[in-house]
């Protein structure tokens, strides 16, 4: 399995870490950029982590409803 897409992630993550400790502008641009980064990292995914955490999703979000529901 290819794990190429962790380095998209990672990168990503590593910028938003180290603008954090700034206060200027460049901090929501970084924030944006990791989200952005994140996303194309979940769609570059091997199909079994996508199936992972698309099972994931799907037993919280049944946990989370029933709690609200009731």
């Amino acid at each position: 399995m290819p794990l190429f897409f962790l380095m998209t992630l990672v990168t990503g993550v590593m910028t938003g870490y180290l603008f954090q400790r700034d206060g200027d502008e460049i901090t929501n641009i970084a924030g944006v950029l990791t989200a952005v980064i994140f996303i194309v990292s979940l769609v570059l995914a091997p199909w079994q982590i996508q199936f992972g955490l698309l099972i994931f999703v799907v037993i919280v979000s049944n946990k989370l409803l029933k709690k609200n529901w009731f």
